[in-house]
């Protein structure tokens, strides 16, 4: 087995350590940790009422608030009658989701949370926009050098994009030369507005990051996913913001209709604060339903890295980022530049870890911690369609950073087939996943949601100066990981634990050279709250590719050492002994990771369990000192604009 030498230079384990860290683990979460991911919150651990909906009825009095009820199977007309009986009423029903969206008093939701059959309450939170790509990431060469191969660009793949809707007259959008045959295969609006056109400016621009074609500048502002169709999925207004429960019913829609459009993938570049932990939250649920029916799901994890001053922030992933089935992206920052040598993580992109939390019955909030995002992708100042007549378009006109942007009317700015405008934000680096996502179905359509996501994160090119809570993996190499994804076999599904997985052998070294540049794959995957490191991840089937499991359900440490409920990694996989910096600095090595006035001695998550040489990880001693209110967190609408760099 190859380990890593090149670009995350770890130091083995002996089983005595494995031992340690299996304990430390177990304090998280326990071996109920590994669960079918369709498992729903036990209702009776601590609270029913999300906090935030707590401060909503303390600040409401009797006012009505908007709710989202998690229903634990399809929602009965019992459970209808009871919220009518309450004054409630009934907005929204979703059957795959096993949730309801109502309106009710603030004073009736504590009566209401009495109720057994009720496993779940949370605001209706308000979500918005996040705010050359072929040649970096390696698309274009992979589609040039595989001559043997079917052309990849997406054909046949749907990808849902849940935004503010998809300009159906922009030509980036159109079947070839075809200006009357367009790839959006289908359009539905959940806004209300009465409307599928894209009036804020954004889901136009996401869906040509991930899909746009050739048509426009001779292709220079070709998408990842080129000839893929799109399906377009309205959950954005006009001003670019929603509510969750949008989010939730097109999410259910697109489970309803995965196979009439053959949606694979689902990309949200948007978000809501993450308060709740992952196994309430509804919308993170909802993306659970939708991986555990086999789509994969990509999202942002948010633009919130820096504080005003500038300095980094940690544990700001957003909804529905922080949900561990979904590929969650940062953001890269490219220079503008095709080689790969001068990337950094953008200074606005969110880091983890995760922070919802759940309370138990004594009142103690238990954090989540996961690691976050899973990986990064170019997100600053990229190329993209824009609408003439869109919120956006119009900001961009009046904007100076817009205003000296050569490429804002790229043709013609009075013409919405050929409009061009700049964006920066984690949200247009997650449709870059996205697209690659479709690559890899098309090249290899048996692969399950959390292959898809293991050879993204196997085949990326971590970036020296950052950790695993900045820039997850790596860095998106498409080049890698379609070349990986050829190679599995067509049978995968059938797969057990350890069998062979791959139809022929790992390039050696593995490496693709993009730009003229070698770029070494970090061979490594995040199991939530750690990586996984060796060649074994993709020459052999791992039990916890299949469905309805996550990658982190089940962990063999060494030596026949396990952790959870036997859902195992195969044999010859190393674990890291921290959270690892790209250049092999440890977290637990003493390297200052917040800086600031706040917690100038390094970072504390905990309550008291050493976790290596002093660094303390788990609940209790809370990022507080320096993580904003909810209240400042619901002000902050996450705009796509966020990066001045």
């Amino acid at each position: 087995m190859r380990y890593l030498t090149k670009t995350l230079p770890i130091r083995s384990l002996a089983a005595a350590t494995c031992l340690v860290l299996a304990l430390i683990f177990s304090c998280f979460s326990g071996p109920s940790e590994a669960r079918s991911a369709t498992q729903l919150p036990d209702p009776t651990r601590g609270e029913k009422v999300a906090p935030d909906l707590k401060e909503a009825i303390a600040a409401s009095g009797h006012r009505r608030v908007r709710v989202i009820v998690q229903t634990g199977s399809a929602p009965t007309l019992s459970q209808r009658r009871t919220i009518q009986a309450l004054g409630g009423r009934v907005l929204k029903s979703y059957d795959h989701i096993n949730a309801l969206a109502i309106e009710i008093s603030a004073s009736a939701v504590a009566q209401l949370a009495e109720r057994d059959s009720i496993q779940q309450l949370s605001l209706d939170r308000e979500v918005a926009v996040l705010g050359h790509v072929e040649t970096t990431t390696g698309a274009a060469q992979i589609r040039q050098l595989l001559n043997s191969s079917p052309y990849l660009d997406g054909a046949g793949i749907g990808i849902a994009i849940l935004d503010s809707g998809i300009s159906k007259h922009h030509r980036q959008f159109m079947r070839g030369s075809d200006l009357f045959s367009s790839r959006i295969v289908a359009s539905i609006d959940f806004t209300g507005e009465g409307t599928t056109d894209d009036l804020y400016g954004h889901g136009t621009f996401v869906a040509a990051i991930a899909a746009g074609g050739t048509q426009i500048g001779n292709g220079r502002f070709t998408g990842t996913a080129p000839n893929a169709n799109l399906i377009n999925v309205r959950v954005l207004d006009r001003e670019g913001k929603g509510r969750a429960s949008n989010v939730i019913e097109a999410i259910d829609w697109c489970i309803e209709n995965r196979q009439r459009y053959n949606i694979r993938v689902i990309n949200l570049s948007l978000g809501a604060p993450a308060i709740e932990s992952y196994r309430t939250d509804p919308l993170c649920l909802a993306v659970r339903r939708a991986h555990d029916a086999g789509i994969v799901v990509v999202a942002a994890a948010g633009n919130h890295g820096k504080d005003e001053k500038g300095n980094k922030i940690y544990g700001l992933i957003h909804s529905p980022g922080a949900e561990p089935s979904a590929i969650t992206v940062g953001a890269a920052n490219t220079f503008g530049t095709d080689a790969r040598s001068d990337d950094v993580v953008t200074s606005f992109s969110s880091r983890g870890p995760t922070r919802g939390y759940t309370v138990d019955a004594e009142g103690r909030k238990h954090f989540d911690n996961l690691i976050k995002p899973d990986l990064i992708a170019p997100g600053n100042k990229l190329l993209s369609p824009g609408m003439v007549n869109s919120f956006l378009s119009k900001f961009a006109s009046a904007s100076n950073p817009f205003v000296r942007n050569p490429w804002l009317a790229y043709g013609s700015s009075k013409d919405s087939n050929e409009q061009i405008i700049t964006l920066s934000g984690t949200s247009v680096a997650a449709p870059i996943v996205a697209g690659a996502a479709a690559l890899l179905l098309q090249a290899q359509p048996e692969l399950t949601p959390n292959l898809v996501k293991a050879i993204l994160m196997y085949t990326a090119q971590a970036i020296h100066g950052y950790n695993t809570l900045e820039q997850g993996a790596g860095e998106i190499n498409i080049d890698g990981a379609v070349r990986v994804a050829l190679l599995v076999r067509a049978d995968v599904r059938s797969l057990t634990n350890g069998d062979q997985m791959l139809s022929g052998p790992l390039p050696d070294p593995q490496a693709s050279v993009i730009a003229y540049e070698t770029c070494y794959w970090g061979q490594a995957i995040i199991t939530n709250y750690n990586l996984a490191y060796g060649s074994s991840l993709m020459r052999r089937y791992q039990g916890v590719y299949g469905l309805p499991y996550l990658l982190g359900d089940g962990i063999l440490f060494s030596d026949g050492v396990l952790w959870a409920d036997g859902i195992l990694f195969s044999d010859g996989i190393l674990f890291s002994d921290g959270v690892l910096w790209a250049d092999g600095v440890l977290w637990a090595d003493g390297r200052v990771m917040i800086r600031g006035d706040h917690l100038a001695q390094g970072i504390l998550f905990s309550d008291g369990i050493l976790f290596s040489d002093g660094v303390l990880w788990s609940d209790g001693i809370l990022l507080a000192d320096w993580y904003p209110s909810r209240a400042s967190l619901r002000s902050h609408a996450l705009r796509v604009l966020t990066s001045g760099e």
